[in-house]
């Protein structure tokens, strides 16, 4: 008897657990079902209101170049904007959204990854409004019709920037500086993030790709925005004998500290060429320009299958190089960018084309990327195609996050 009861028991908690299964896909679906219904009216131009949350200011190279984008596409179509500063990864950023929706918003824009999240609460407590956010993951799983992810192929920038950078590394190594056995550079990171990791390495393959003996050490200081702890990463990197200073981090630390030891610098996001003019090398960013010029002219013409992943290229003008310093860049640094923009442009040049990294010595034929992220991070796709790591096929945030050999990371901050 009492093994029949726990026969039934057992059996009682499997339906159960399959009814709760099928309950949560029966939500699952007809939550999908109800967002694919959402559907929006034209609205003329000018009664659009761009609405555009920042993490920092102006002050962080980052947030700048969102800022500068929005004025720049608002000025082209006559839309109005309000940008709100300084907030929060925390439900300011709902707060906030809601606050714009109250302003007349009908497109709200955060530009930091753990926005997401409240970005996306927003989204379903207000869906006729558009809601777009940068670095994201989300988009493409939560298929929320008013809620979408966009990033940039930047690590084609970091590329075209990385092979500047070698370029300056033979110079240097031409001149007597120091021994092709040496040419080693230096890279300061926020944090180990897959953003930063695709980035890091994208520069250093391009550095690779003319300076072949070249190797790369990291310091990640643990925040997007520190000037002192990236001026001090910059600083122990150029002690420990990095010739050359890149970096993914949005203050002037790292490249006020190379002007001060007059090691050239690769910028992201803006030029300091005015204020660093002897370290200033080159540099690279994302012109949001594009895509908030896609958003308007989705909400202008009623579009409702807007991307949930939109990926800008240098074909859409949203990958850009920013100025050379021809006093500090190695003479033919703009023809030999050019050539290898064409190139990647027309598919010649693949960025992580396998052939031209190994990890811990092995060559990489398989890699599963975790880009259905989930909280463990675990890893679910295979994105090993025909010999390449094809980054930002599967979404628009990028995955890969794979140390190859030449890069070393001297510290981690996840």
């Amino acid at each position: 008897m009492k093994m029949k009861k726990v026969l039934v028991i057992v059996l009682a908690l499997i339906l159960a657990i399959g009814c709760i299964a099928c309950f949560t896909a029966c939500n699952n679906e007809e939550e999908a079902q109800e967002a694919a219904k959402i559907t929006f009216a034209p609205v003329a131009k000018e009664n659009i209101k761009l609405g555009l949350i920042c993490l920092h200011d102006e002050n962080s190279t980052y947030d700048k170049n969102f800022i500068d984008a929005a004025t720049e596409a608002c000025t082209k179509y006559g839309i109005t904007k309000i940008v709100k500063t300084g907030i929060a990864e925390s439900d300011q950023c709902y707060q906030t959204a809601c606050d714009l929706v109250d302003q007349g918003c009908n497109i709200i824009f955060a530009d930091s990854f753990g926005h997401e999240q409240y970005i996306l609460k927003a989204a379903k407590e207000y869906p006729s409004v558009r809601f777009a956010h940068a670095t994201g993951t989300m988009a493409h799983t939560e298929l929320q019709a008013n809620f979408y992810n966009a990033f940039a192929s930047i690590y084609e920038g970091r590329y075209l920037a990385g092979v500047a950078a070698g370029m300056k590394m033979n110079e240097m190594i031409a001149a007597g500086k120091f021994t092709a056995d040496q040419a080693k550079m230096g890279y300061v990171g926020a944090y180990t993030y897959a953003e930063v990791i695709s980035g890091l390495t994208s520069f250093y393959l391009g550095a690779k790709s003319v300076c072949p003996t070249v190797t790369m050490d990291v310091k990640f200081t643990g925040s997007w925005y520190d000037q002192t702890a990236e001026g001090e990463a910059a600083t122990a990197l150029i002690n420990g004998g990095c010739k050359l200073i890149s970096q993914h981090a949005d203050s002037m630390g790292a490249p006020n500290a190379c002007e001060v030891k007059k090691v050239p610098n690769v910028t992201y996001n803006i030029s300091t060429k005015a204020a660093c003019g002897e370290s200033y090398l080159i540099g690279s960013r994302i012109n949001w320009a594009p895509y908030f010029e896609y958003l308007f002219d989705c909400t202008i013409n009623g579009v409702t299958a807007v991307d949930f992943d939109w990926v800008g290229t240098l074909a859409t003008g949203s990958v850009e190089i920013l100025e050379i310093n021809d006093a500090v860049a190695a003479a033919g640094t703009a023809d030999k960018i050019a050539e290898v923009k064409a190139k990647l442009m027309s598919g010649e040049i693949k960025v992580f084309d396998t052939a031209n990294f190994k990890i811990s010595g092995k060559d990489v034929t398989t890699y599963l990327a975790d880009v259905d992220t989930d909280a463990a991070f675990t890893p679910d796709t295979q994105v090993i195609l025909k010999g390449v790591f094809e980054e930002s096929l599967y979404r628009s945030a990028p995955y890969f996050d794979a140390t190859i050999d030449g890069i070393t990371f001297l510290n981690t901050a996840f």
